[in-house]
């Protein structure tokens, strides 16, 4: 690791210009390209104090040896340099999009004799006109087949055309009229590059030109009787709108534009873009990248036009480019996309109306393709290993944790506090071993001590699994009725089976526990391990404002590189507890508002609840009511009738209302009972007691 003073330039020697820097490292690799308008303000913020840089960028310059730059004239200079330089040398800590696949596009070769339409992949060739991408080849080829009933354009390869010339037979789509068989000379080359053109111009979204055209040859023929012509006509227009159709209007302004969503978590981003021709979303694409350097959202915009527009030109760049977010600052990357397209073009954020909406529904794209992305990242076997054998060097573990706990506090502003305990084994989400629990141990909001119980509570739990099965060491301690105890005295009497007699899931212990926090909440965990006497399991956590790593006794955080595997899936295992907790806590809550006295009758389940709110109209008319009236609802015999009555009757009622003017106690008004979205009676009450919970 270098001393980045080692090779900090002398601020004299950088000159106070707009360029691009790139930093070197001791094998002269490029690891890291910027671009800068002042070089000498941009590469200060480098050589400062090691502990105020962020950790990534602290990672950056302690792995570089060298530092040199390049002075250009203009901020847009300096944006094609860096993107000319970030292809050329695929710098390790720069942001790199890569396609999550590799999609198709409708070309068009005009750059050949006869002109062909086909599906092409990969890179662009130099004369071929390109519509799309598309997400899948076969919605191309759906799309060319009702096309070329009105433009019969060569679709066949190289052989295929010179076998039919050679032979003076045209191929089947010859002889069904879904190609002009140029190659046997029914279409002369001139006529046949203007149908490619008719063909390119349709689907650049220029379709009512040849609708109206096609329209009025259509009603020529049949007012001159040619009604066999006048029909071909009326199918090619049906064909040419079922085409239109299959791409559906979203802006109504027929709007040429590019809308771009950047979907991101603190290590990775995904970023989806839509090509909108004539109000049309004529194409769909994808990129992911790993976040190795520290970068906002508005620079990640840069970096996705960049890779977007690099290396096109004229109307490949649309008129107008929508973001979720511009770059700081603006004006050079406006500039450069208007260069590359040749005329203005308007870079901005969508505010309102139609292009509002169609950009929300790219932000749920890009959100679901970065989902995907981790999901495949995470059921690689190879991937899982390796993160596994990361964190085990990193914590100094003597093997590999293959069964990781984490925990998280979640409430809201100190109410409803609960935990969450997710495991995963082998790299892998183990859902059936997912726990709850209620803090009990003291009211408000503490999250220190919160994860103290809730770590003490369920390896208390494991220690009692541990005895009963007969692993318990010799010389245990006793309670005070001769029963086994537990360090604190709880004994182990404790029921360790759900209500329905299987085993409760907490004998497996982890290899490594992760705590969602800094080092208040590591060193809480690690307290109440020791205190249970259990020392052969590692513990740490994970912050989430710079994904630091703590443990126990160190003052210093460990920092895993941006790139590892290993803090990949400890942000997984730590974003699951998050949202395990809050997910609870949200249910919980809204079940303590739900709740009502019916609730309190054993085995009314809740149809029969509705049934008797909808026959009676309110729980207080229900409770004056008899026994023989409850029987009058359908599914409710005598004996439930009973227990409704007796559980009501014990229902503390409402305090009486009193007027505060004249003392008068007012007439008992109990408020009827409304059912809620889900469909259960919304009251005031305490909530349902659910089997098999920990509290």
């Amino acid at each position: 690791m270098a001393d980045p003073s080692s090779y900090r330039p002398r601020p004299g020697d950088i000159p106070d210009s707009p360029g691009v820097y790139r930093f070197r490292d001791e094998h002269r690799r490029v690891i890291y390209v910027g671009k800068a308008k002042s070089l000498r303000q941009r590469l200060a913020n480098y050589f400062q104090d090691l502990a105020n840089l962020h950790p990534r960028t602290r990672t950056m310059v302690t792995t570089a040896a060298s530092v040199e730059w390049t002075v250009v004239s203009t901020e847009v200079e300096a944006l094609q340099l860096e993107y000319s330089w970030i292809k050329e040398y695929d710098p390790r800590f720069n942001v790199k999009y890569r396609d999550d696949k590799s999609y198709p596009y409708l070309a068009v070769t005009m750059n050949e004799e006869f002109p062909r339409v086909q599906v092409m992949r990969g890179h662009k060739k130099k004369g071929v006109r390109y519509f799309g991408p598309y997400g899948h080849a076969w919605a191309i080829r759906d799309t060319v087949d009702l096309l070329l009933r009105v433009f019969p354009v060569r679709t066949c390869s190289a052989g295929v055309f010179k076998n039919a010339a050679r032979t003076g037979r045209p191929c089947l789509l010859g002889y069904i009229g879904k190609c002009s068989a140029p190659c046997v000379g029914r279409i002369t080359r001139e006529d046949h590059r203007d149908l490619a053109e008719e063909f390119s111009d349709f689907m650049a979204g220029r379709t009512g030109t040849y609708l109206r055209r096609l329209e009025k040859q259509m009603t020529q023929a049949a007012e001159d009787m040619e009604y066999e012509r006048a029909a071909r006509l009326r199918d090619d227009i049906e064909a040419l709108k079922k085409a239109m159709e299959k791409n559906a209007v979203v802006l109504a302004d027929a709007t040429d534009a590019d809308l771009i969503a950047v979907a991101e978590d603190e290590l990775e981003a995904a970023v989806q873009i839509f090509h909108v021709r004539g109000g049309r979303v004529r194409g769909q694409r994808g990129w992911v990248t790993d976040k190795v350097e520290e970068v906002t959202t508005g620079a990640l915009v840069e970096h996705a036009l960049q890779q977007l527009y690099g290396e096109e030109t004229g109307d490949a760049v649309p008129k107008e480019v929508l973001v979720p977010a511009l770059p700081e600052p603006v004006e050079p990357v406006q500039e450069w996309l208007t260069g590359r397209r040749g005329s203005h073009v308007s870079l901005r954020i969508p505010q309102r109306g139609d292009k509002k909406a169609l950009m929300e529904t790219v932000q749920r794209n890009a959100q679901q393709a970065l989902a995907l992305h981790k999901t495949k990242r995470a059921s690689d076997l190879t991937t899982r290993s390796r993160a596994l054998e990361e964190i085990a060097d990193a914590l100094d573990l003597d093997s590999a944790p293959l069964r990781i706990e984490c925990y998280d506090i979640s409430h809201l502003q100190g109410d409803d506090v609960v935990a969450s305990m997710v495991v995963f084994e082998d790299g892998l989400q183990r859902k059936s071993e997912y726990r709850r629990f209620q803090i009990k141990g003291f009211a408000g909001q503490d999250d220190v001590r919160s994860m103290h119980e809730v770590i003490t509570r369920r390896f208390k739990r494991y220690l009692a699994e541990k005895e009963r099965t007969g692993e318990w060491a010799d010389g245990e301690e006793t309670s005070s009725n001769g029963d086994a105890a537990l360090p604190d005295g709880e004994p182990l009497t404790t029921s360790l089976k759900d209500d329905d007699g299987r085993p409760r899931k907490f004998a497996y212990p982890p290899q490594l526990v992760v705590v969602d926090g800094g080092q208040p909440q590591v060193r809480a965990a690690r307290r109440a391990l020791d205190e249970l006497g259990i020392d052969d399991i590692a513990v740490c956590g994970l912050a989430k404002r710079l994904e630091e790593v703590w443990l126990p006794g160190d003052d210093d955080p460990v920092v895993l590189p941006r790139t590892s595997e290993g803090l990949y899936l400890l942000q997984r295992v730590r974003d699951e507890a998050h949202r395990f907790a809050i997910t609870y806590q949200r249910t919980k809550r809204a079940k303590r508002f739900r709740a009502g006295p019916l609730d309190d009758v054993p085995g009314l389940g809740e149809t029969r609840k509705q049934a008797l709110i909808k026959h009676f109209g309110s729980v207080k008319k229900l409770r004056s009511a008899t026994i023989e009236q409850i029987q009058e609802v359908p599914g409710i015999g005598r004996k439930t009738a009973e227990t409704i009555a007796v559980a009501l009757a014990q229902a503390a009622p409402a305090a009486h209302a009193v007027n505060t003017a004249t003392g008068e106690i007012m007439e008992d008004e109990e408020p009827e009972t409304t059912a809620g979205s889900s469909g259960e009676p919304v009251a005031a009450g305490p909530p349902d007691e659910r089997r098999g919970q920990e509290r």
